[in-house]
């Protein structure tokens, strides 16, 4: 880092719950300077004194990332009243709980709005200060969805799709330009957010995340440490996500056909669905109240996961095989002999 972590300008988007909450706690413990960007006036509030607490300092700015013009003002009140900004990350999303065929297209819009395209504008934001300066670093929050859609969340499986396309060329284009800023993306696996709590469904049964499921505060130190490292073009976490993408790799037609026999009960409990359930597509869900960083799902949540170690550590683990390997090499040629 050419910044120190006390003197880093911090920008969060979707940070007032959930993974962004837990992003933001962790960038206060460090002592930076952390900017929050979401709608929910009850959740920034309270994610800002949480930052203040743990010993950042911390600037709360509503917005809807799905318009640039919102974003775009964000970020130069945040270079006006907290400095230049060195870590970019873009956390907010929403989404819609339903078959492909119950989706309204203004739903399916508004998901695409602002899973994607707040990444997008928040991008741009970033950069256009960043360029200049050839300096900072812009994390994508993606998921183990951006590589694998699942029934259900055709819509949120869209975007982060989109998501993961937009930041490999951006990447490419930074790398042709010899620029020092850096843009890196870190795949989640299913997180114990409030969520499940407050996006559209219309599932008959409450929503859950796909186990196995991990407290977010797992994601928010992969995602610092991603900002830290941003010369890795990508980070797993959690060894679903490995395990995902790898059989997504080599299998993704016998994986269709598993999602479609269990990708339905599996995102589901057996409680029946609250028909009085907040929805934040179109309105915050935390407008008024404060829902945190965690969902329902606690006492199911992993605290830890040694996958993410090893996403960290992948060049010495390849190192470690390959030298495990040629012992195992010479040790047969030995034995022939």
């Amino acid at each position: 880092m050419g910044t120190r972590a006390r003197d880093q300008v911090v920008v969060i988007t979707g940070a007032s719950g959930g993974v962004g909450r837990a992003v933001a706690r962790r960038y206060g413990v460090r002592g930076a300077r952390v900017a929050l960007l979401a709608r929910g006036e009850a959740g920034l509030a309270a994610a800002a004194e949480e930052v203040r607490r743990a010993g950042g300092t911390a600037l709360a700015v509503p917005v809807d990332v799905a318009e640039f013009d919102e974003v775009d003002a964000a970020a130069a009140r945040v270079e006006r009243e907290l400095g230049p900004i060195d870590v970019w990350v873009n956390d907010a999303f929403t989404s819609v709980f339903a078959p492909f065929t119950e989706i309204e297209p203004k739903e399916f819009r508004r998901v695409t709005e602002v899973t994607y395209l707040g990444y997008v504008y928040g991008t741009k934001a970033a950069l256009s200060r960043m360029l200049p300066r050839d300096h900072g670093t812009i994390v994508q929050v993606g998921s183990a969805l951006a590589y694998r859609g699942i029934p259900l969340q055709s819509a949120y499986c869209g975007a982060k799709h989109a998501v993961q396309g937009f930041n490999e060329a951006l990447r490419c284009e930074l790398l042709h330009n010899r620029s020092h800023v850096r843009t890196t993306m870190v795949q989640l696996p299913a997180v114990n957010t409030p969520q499940f709590d407050w996006v559209l469904s219309r599932l008959r049964r409450h929503a859950q995340p796909v186990p196995p499921i991990y407290q977010p505060e797992v994601a928010a130190k992969a995602i610092v440490y991603a900002a830290d490292h941003p010369g890795r073009r990508e980070y797993w976490v959690g060894a679903s996500t490995a395990a995902t993408l790898i059989a997504n790799a080599v299998a993704p037609g016998l994986l269709d056909r598993y999602l479609a026999r269990t990708g339905f009960t599996s995102q589901q409990t057996s409680q029946p669905r609250d028909p009085h359930q907040p929805a934040n597509l179109w309105e915050p869900a935390d407008e008024n109240v404060d829902y945190g960083a965690h969902g329902d799902f606690d006492d199911r949540a992993h605290t830890r996961s040694a996958q993410v170690w090893a996403s960290q550590h992948h060049t010495a683990l390849l190192s470690g095989a390959a030298v495990a390997a040629a012992g195992v090499m010479t040790a047969a040629r030995l034995l022939r002999r």
